[in-house]
């Protein structure tokens, strides 16, 4: 694709992946008013141990799948290409279906998991839906590295819409804030079976084959196992945290109840909204990730530093415009959204890791995508080392913002050496630096000029409009801003609008 091409493809893969994150937001704001902190506490635990094996059975295959095929494609070896799907298939039922039935069936070994045995109840539940998921996800790294874009995003929206559209009519009837999370995990797995079932039959209308895949295992272990691994640990430490924080936060004298209601704030309310950025990264990152793949292949390197390079401004010029926004509005955005002081409190005390987050997610998806995925597994490493140090000795001192603060620092540490190996591996040498600096000294001005604005406003208006119209005039504020100073450029609009 030529680089006008990859970044309309990306605003129409971020216009899907906003819509499927805006209505999630939507619902999930449904939930935390219909379950509570407690329901959405028992929801959010069972979920991270699920995250876990999600992750475990199937994280690494879409990137490798994507990779290997773009790699075949580039030699015109079709065959490859084909046996390369049916080996990623047969792993994934390889250690799904066993994990499904081993917990499902031995659960009672693993009741020692959860501090509160509902979240076990709740885990069955979604169990089923890890076979369903493991295949998708090797059909989705199918159409990831044909560069099926479209087909992709839309089967992603209409599993959130299931999941939405279920879970709503699920809840309705619940009978207390257990029945509640559990119906929700239902909706879970309808949704999975859903996607699952749409992908399937896409692939095979496409034309899509299986073939001997004997040859294909050992390239395609020897790529998937590392990025599974970090993808794996980082879920399993997910979990880790939401086992130790509570016992850390009630050692420190919060009660079980306060410390069970300031996990579900934090992980149901306040961390998607700092996930913002995640969403339009993301987007970003699925085009350009067979892109850059395809460069490396092909020794197209004045191509590959010029494509890292834009992704690397667009991040951070994506995270330095959100964190004024969120460090303004995060108080309001929780009280309108969530009824929840505490939650607007997070995420505007937060909203700062927003950069490092950002370019550690962009960052270690150009470093998987060039083949250094050992690389990035053992940066993830030290950054989690970090992670949960901040659990165990922070909540005494800052209660439940220990965990943002170690997400904050494993980000930045991943995020430095991650752009230290992208610098000393570049054939050309990337520049982006002066870029990202200058972006991040128009927050402190940016903020200033919202602050004002803010409170100018909500002297005179409800609070609501109040940020409604902060929230507009910041946003064309920052953007002439950026414009004035070259950061961003006219003609970036014209290239996504402009006809193929």
């Amino acid at each position: 694709m030529s680089r006008e091409n990859i970044y309309r493809t990306a605003a129409y893969v971020t216009v899907f992946s906003v819509a499927e994150k805006f209505f999630g937001f939507l619902y999930r704001i449904i939930l935390s008013r219909t379950l509570g902190s407690e329901g959405m506490g028992l929801y959010q635990l069972a979920l991270s141990v699920f995250a876990v094996l999600v992750t475990a059975t199937s994280s690494g295959i879409p990137l490798t799948v994507s990779r290997l095929i773009t790699k075949h494609r580039a030699n015109g070896n079709k065959r490859a290409e084909q046996s390369t799907i049916t080996a990623a298939v047969a792993v994934t039922l390889m250690f799904s279906v066993p994990v499904f039935a081993i917990l499902f069936f031995g659960h009672d070994l693993f009741d020692f998991i959860f501090s509160d045995p509902r979240c076990m109840s709740i885990l069955l539940i979604l169990l089923p839906s890890l076979t369903f998921n493991s295949v998708y996800s090797v059909i989705r790294g199918v159409l990831w590295g044909n560069k099926q874009f479209i087909p992709y995003c839309v089967i992603d929206l209409i599993e959130e819409l299931v999941m939405i559209a279920a879970g709503i009519l699920l809840v309705t009837g619940m009978t207390s804030v257990f029945d509640g999370a559990k119906r929700v995990a239902f909706a879970i797995v309808i949704s999975y079976l859903v996607s699952f079932s749409l992908s399937i039959a896409y692939f095979f209308i496409k034309g899509g084959r299986f073939r001997n895949p004997k040859r294909a295992f050992n390239p395609l272990l020897s790529s998937a196992m590392p990025i599974t691994g970090m993808r794996t640990s980082s879920s399993l430490i997910n979990s880790v945290i939401a086992l130790i924080l509570p016992a850390r936060l009630i050692a420190a004298g919060f009660s079980s109840a306060e410390t069970m209601s300031g996990i579900g704030v934090m992980m149901g309310m306040s961390m998607p909204v700092l996930s913002i950025p995640s969403t339009l990264i993301g987007s970003l990152a699925l085009v350009m990730v067979p892109e850059l793949a395809e460069n490396f292949y092909k020794n197209q390197h004045k191509k590959l530093k010029d494509n890292i390079e834009k992704a690397l401004k667009i991040t951070s010029l994506i995270a330095c415009v959100l964190i004024p926004m969120l460090f303004v509005l995060g108080e309001d955005l929780g009280k309108i959204l969530f009824d929840n002081e505490l939650s607007g409190k997070i995420i505007r005390r937060s909203c700062l890791m927003l950069l490092p987050m950002s370019l550690n997610m962009i960052t270690t998806s150009m470093l998987n995508s060039l083949g250094y995925e050992k690389h990035t597994c053992g940066y993830f490493f030290i950054g989690a080392a970090a992670t949960l140090a901040c659990t165990w000795f922070l909540p005494a001192y800052i209660g439940i913002y220990a965990q943002i603060a170690g997400t904050a620092l494993s980000s930045l540490i991943c995020c430095v050496l991650n752009l230290r190996l992208l610098a000393k591996k570049s054939k050309e040498k990337v520049r982006f630096l002066k870029h990202t600096l200058i972006s991040a000294f128009t927050i402190l001005p940016v903020s200033i000029l919202g602050v004002l604005l803010h409170n100018v406003f909500c002297s005179c208006m409800p609070l609501l409009f109040a940020a409604i119209s902060t929230g507009t005039i910041l946003l064309a504020a920052d953007a002439l801003f950026l414009f004035a100073l070259g950061l961003a450029e006219p003609k970036w609009v014209k290239v996504l609008v402009r006809k193929s």
